[in-house]
């Protein structure tokens, strides 16, 4: 049976270190890994085909500084219409989406630059199909769409760890779009800074006629963005990773060190054989390896199986595709487990060894005379069942073995409370992040001025089912004191109900106010109630700090305002994005309020579309990880616990014996021994609930300040008293679940064979 125990103790430590280590590997540079895994594009260039020759493209591949090119290949912007009902997206057919860029290429990875990661379906084999960029839009296989006067059908979803496109078709496909550009593709020998991609761009354009190059993309900003999204992750999974770690090495120590610590007799008997110390050290040392190597082979391939549907999510939250276990990770993992095996199994076998033969035969296997029954007078005059004060008692002979098993339930313990706590704080980010885009539908236009806003409000208000709305636009600006342009996002009309999430001061009343990211007070030294001086084309306007908000969009260099501060600077000139946020009456069909009012925004350039809200691919990530993680930290946990029950109730079997003998009925043998432990697990799960609670506390906030935000009180404060009550039972469950087992062994053992035993 102890050999069952340490195997099988073996083999979920080395599965949940495996994994844990797996995890905090990947989470070490993981852009960088997945760009040299994909052999990603350091430069996307698009160039003009009316000014370069596809010969003169080719050539740019001798340019200074180039190490390897693809292209050049087609490309083109489309506008999408739902054509069947789209699966991922839920919407009905007409339905406009965001342009996306589509680019042709033979194959998913020619000319080894930019090796496309196929994740769903199949690549394109002929005319009408496509695959779609992994992205936040919930776009599956099998839905159509119209790009243009060509109806084509997603056959399969793909990730470029560059962004390369938004859409991937053969080149015959995207030739019959009319393309308008050429995709060139380049990796350089120097390009790890905005300087060398500088230098590297200004080659291509010296390589090539003047005015050929229309534009390039440097993957410096995506590798921004996913060492942010790493950034975010990797408190938590290091928070996870060394819990999990900790608790391995808690849980095979309590398993090696108790299996030795039994066998005290018989080292005695080894003993009065004539065997030495030494003999008798390498002897349980080697008996405790030989289970100890038949669970960890096992364990590494249970680790690998459990590590890839986690590292996918992972890969998927950080942008850069499926991540892979490092062989190592396998190998030292193991090894590692086994050498705690044989320290842990060395301490007691050394310390029995040198015990005197005779005191390790008298000793034998039973707990020293006399300890713990004090405690169990004391519990014994208390009005309880006495098999409950008996197993109430148990753990204070054992009180070295009782606080291992209470630390181990505690961590367990702890791991579930953060984990929910996790769980419900980054839900509630997420809810935060929807309010960004208010509203249940909403119609998109173009640039102020290209469009009619009367008549689109007029067709918005005569739409059956609307109840309420309000226009907002993005524009570019520049801001004092900051380098580049600064988005700024105006509100027109009441949006008191499309409000983001204010993380302090207030949402601004009217003109002349406005509320920022917490990244933007940070980046500009500025705090609530600071004003802002935002100028174009040589205007001026001040807007007053009033708010910080949750937005985690534009890196924080953001603000948000009515639309009459910034009239004077009259930004409809530059750049700008518009949209009306829609609030529809209850029981309204979405999809076909949707449908109906496209048809009539459509003529003056909106299109309008269903809210379906973002979903974060961190989110689903967390959730997940944290979800099978836990699960592995309380099957770790429950392992210690049964293994612990099994040594007490193998060592005191002849008690059991006893109490058979004068009458205990199986039912209270079980109630005996599940209360040996239920002690042990409420303590537990006091200690672990606060502990829980606190690593949660000092995690999230650093999460956030990855991410450059702070969070609001209620995303912090998820622990309320119906869970905390729930929470503080967990240290209870896990010890009576790890106490089953041998509880009906105990019960089954019948008293002649109990007798015997000892």
């Amino acid at each position: 049976m102890k050999r069952v125990v340490i195997a099988l103790t073996t083999l979920l430590t080395v599965t949940a270190s495996v994994l844990a280590a797996g995890l905090l590997v990947a989470s070490s540079a993981p852009f960088a890994r997945a760009f040299d895994r994909q052999h990603g594009a350091h430069l996307a260039a698009q160039f003009d085909p009316a000014k370069v020759t596809p010969g003169q493209l080719a050539a740019t591949a001798h340019a200074a500084g180039v190490t390897a090119t693809a292209g050049p290949f087609p490309i083109v912007t489309v506008h999408p219409r739902t054509v069947t009902q789209a699966q991922g997206l839920g919407l009905p057919p007409g339905i406009d989406l965001p342009p996306v860029t589509v680019v042709g290429r033979p194959d998913l990875g020619t000319g080894g630059v930019d090796a496309l990661e196929l994740v769903a379906g199949r690549w394109p084999t002929g005319p009408g199909e496509i695959v779609w960029a992994v992205d936040k839009t919930p776009i599956g296989v099998g839905d159509e769409f119209d790009f243009g006067a060509t109806r084509v059908k997603i056959v399969g979803t793909a990730r470029s760890i560059g962004r390369t496109a938004q859409v991937w078709a053969l080149p015959d496909t995207v030739a019959a779009l009319h393309p308008t550009g050429l995709q060139m593709l380049y990796r350089f020998s120097a390009a790890g800074t905005d300087a060398a991609i500088d230098a590297d761009r200004a080659a291509i354009a010296a390589a090539v006629p003047p005015g050929a190059l229309q534009g390039a993309t440097s993957y410096l900003l995506v590798k921004a963005d996913a060492e942010k999204v790493a950034a975010t992750f990797a408190p938590f999974v290091v928070a996870f990773g060394v819990l999990g770690l900790a608790m391995s090495v808690l849980i095979i120590g309590i398993v090696v060190s108790g299996s030795v610590s039994s066998a005290t007799r018989r080292i005695g008997i080894l003993k009065a054989l004539g065997h030495t110390p030494g003999q008798v050290v390498r002897i349980y040392v080697r008996q405790a390896l030989v289970p100890a190597t038949a669970g960890a082979v096992p364990g590494i391939a249970l680790g690998n199986l459990a590590a890839l549907p986690v590292l996918r999510q992972e890969g998927e939250a950080f942008g850069t595709g499926t991540a892979h276990l490092d062989w190592w990770v396998s190998a030292a993992v193991p090894l590692a487990v086994l050498a705690i095996v044989a320290a842990t199994a060395f301490g007691p076998a050394l310390r029995a060894g040198r015990l005197r033969t005779i005191d390790a035969l008298a000793v034998g296997r039973t707990p020293l005379p006399g300890r713990g029954r004090r405690a169990r007078q004391l519990l014994g005059r208390l009005p309880l069942p006495r098999p409950v004060s008996l197993g109430l008692g148990t753990p204070f002979t054992r009180p070295g073995r009782s606080a291992t098993v209470a630390a181990a339930v505690a961590l367990g313990t702890l791991g579930v409370t953060f984990g929910a706590g996790l769980a419900l704080s980054v839900g509630g980010v997420q809810t935060a992040l929807n309010r960004r885009d208010a509203g249940d539908v909403i119609v998109y236009s173009g640039p102020p001025g290209h469009w009619d806003a009367a008549k689109v409000e007029a067709a918005i208000k005569a739409q059956t089912g609307t109840v309420r709305y309000f226009q907002s636009n993005e524009f570019d600006a520049t801001v004092a004191n900051l380098t580049g342009t600064t988005e700024i996002v105006t509100y027109t009309g009441d949006a008191s109900w499309g409000t983001y999430e204010v993380i302090a001061g207030r949402w601004f009343a009217g003109p002349g106010e406005a509320v920022v990211p917490t990244a933007f007070l940070d980046r500009d030294g500025a705090k609530i109630g600071d004003t802002v001086t935002i100028t174009n084309d040589g205007r001026s306007a001040t807007v007053r700090i009033v708010g910080e908000v949750l937005d985690l969009s534009s890196n924080g260099q953001r603000i948000v305002t009515d639309a009459g501060s910034v009239a004077a600077l009259r930004l409809e000139s530059s750049r700008g994005e518009g949209a009306y946020h829609i609030d529809v009456a209850d029981g309204t069909d979405l999809g076909a309020y949707a449908a109906a009012l496209n048809n009539l925004v459509r003529d003056e350039g909106g299109e309008a579309d269903v809210n379906v809200g973002e979903i974060s691919g961190t989110v689903v990530a967390m959730d997940s990880l944290a979800g099978t993680l836990t699960l592995l930290l309380v099957a770790v946990a429950g392992l210690g616990v049964l293994n612990t029950v099994v040594l007490d109730t193998r060592e005191r079997v002849h008690e059991l014996g006893v109490f058979k003998a004068l009458g205990m009925a199986p039912r209270q043998t079980v109630a005996m021994v599940l209360t040996s432990v239920a002690g042990i697990g409420l303590l537990a799960g006091l200690v672990g609930v606060p502990a829980g609670i606190a690593v949660h506390d000092w995690i999230l906030p650093r999460m956030g300040h990855a991410a450059g935000t702070r969070f609001p009180a209620h995303i912090l404060d998820v622990y309320h008293p119906p869970l905390l009550a729930a929470l503080a039972l967990g240290g209870l469950a896990i010890a009576l679940a790890g106490a089953l087992l041998p509880a009906g062994w105990a019960a089954r053992t019948s008293t002649a064979r109990a007798l015997r035993t000892e």
